[in-house]
C-alpha cells in the first residue's frame, strides 16, 4: 500500500504538469480555434533558460518570473510569425505546419546553444523525501502540484476580474461579436499565444528539477499534454486537470506493476475511447454549428 500511495503521489505531480501544458492548448483554441503544436518546445526552452539563469547565480524563485517573461515573448513570436498569416489568409492547415516548423527550429536552436546532452537542474528544495500519509513524497513534487494549481487559478482570476481578461473571455465566446464591440481580437489572440507559452515555460522550470533537462525533453510532454486536452475537453478547465491526473497516475502505476514499456498504453487507449465515444472530451461541450 505504501508503494501504491507513492505511485499516486508521483502520478499526481506528473499529471499536473500535463494539465498546465494542456491548459495552454485550451487558451489558444478558445480565442482563435488554433493550437500551438510547439508547446513542448516552449516548455523545453523555459527549462533551459531557467537552468542558464540559475547557473549565472540567479535565485530559483527570482528566475521563475524571468522565465515567464521569456515565455510570453516566445509565444507572441510564434503567433506573429506562424499563426497570424495563416488566419489572415484563412488557411485551414497553415497554422498547424507553421507551429510544428517553429517547434523544430526552436529544438535545433536549443541543441546548438545548450548541446544535445541532458543536463541536471539543481533543486531549490531539499531532495530528501518527507512522509505524507505513510508514504514518501519529494518536496519538489508538492511544489509542482501547488505551483500548477496556483498558475491556473491566477489565470482564471485574471480572466474574471481584469478588463483584459474579460476581453479574452469575450473573444473566446464569439470572436466576431467581440470585434464588433471594439475589442482588438488580433491582440487578444497574440496574448493568448503568449499566455500559452508562458504556462509551458513555467511548467518547464517546475518539472526540470525532477528530471533531466535537454533539447528533447519537451516533445513527449507536449504530445501527452495534447492527449490530456483532448481527453478532458478543449473547452473545460476542470477537464484538463482530471485528464492530467488520470493520465499521470495511469502511467506511474502501469510502469511499476506491468512494465515501463507499457506505461504509455493506458493513456493512448483512453484517448481512443474518448475519440470514439465522446469526441468533445469527457468534460467538453459539443458545439452545434448552423449552416
Amino acid at each position: 500500500m505504501e508503494i501504491f500511495i507513492q505511485l499516486i503521489y508521483s502520478g499526481v505531480a506528473l499529471g499536473m504538469i500535463y494539465a498546465v501544458i494542456a491548459f495552454g492548448y485550451q487558451v489558444t483554441f478558445a480565442t482563435s480555434g488554433t493550437l500551438n503544436f510547439g508547446q513542448g518546445e516552449a516548455l523545453m526552452l523555459g527549462a533551459l533558460v531557467g537552468l542558464t539563469l540559475v547557473g549565472l547565480g540567479v535565485n530559483y524563485w527570482l528566475m521563475i518570473p524571468l522565465v515567464c517573461l521569456f515565455g510570453l515573448a516566445q509565444g507572441a513570436l510564434v503567433e506573429r510569425v506562424g499563426v497570424r498569416p495563416a488566419i489572415k489568409t484563412r488557411s485551414e492547415f497553415g497554422w498547424i505546419m507553421a507551429t510544428i516548423a517553429l517547434g523544430i527550429i526552436f529544438k535545433n536552436v536549443a541543441e546548438n546553444v545548450w548541446g544535445r546532452d541532458d543536463l541536471r537542474f539543481p533543486s531549490p528544495l531539499p531532495e530528501a523525501p518527507i512522509k505524507v500519509l505513510g508514504a514518501n513524497v519529494l518536496p519538489m513534487e508538492l511544489l509542482v502540484v501547488v505551483g500548477a494549481l496556483a498558475l491556473m487559478l491566477a489565470v482564471e482570476i485574471f480572466n474574471r476580474k481584469s478588463i483584459y481578461g474579460k476581453a479574452v473571455v469575450a473573444t473566446s465566446d464569439d470572436r466576431a461579436a467581440a470585434g464588433l464591440m471594439g475589442i482588438d481580437t488580433s491582440r487578444v489572440i497574440t496574448f493568448s499565444y503568449a499566455l500559452s507559452s508562458m504556462t509551458a515555460a513555467f511548467a518547464g522550470v517546475l518539472i526540470a528539477p525532477l528530471t533531466l533537462t535537454g533539447a528533447t525533453m519537451g516533445a513527449v510532454l507536449g504530445l501527452k499534454a495534447f492527449a490530456v486536452a483532448i481527453i478532458g475537453g478543449l473547452s473545460s478547465g476542470m477537464g484538463v486537470i482530471v485528464g492530467g491526473l488520470v493520465l499521470g497516475i495511469a502511467e506511474t502505476t502501469t510502469g511499476f506493476y506491468l512494465s515501463t514499456g507499457y506505461k504509455d498504453v493506458p493513456g493512448l487507449v483512453l484517448l481512443l475511447l474518448v475519440l470514439a465515444l465522446k469526441p468533445a472530451g469527457l468534460f467538453g461541450k459539443t458545439a452545434i454549428k448552423k449552416v
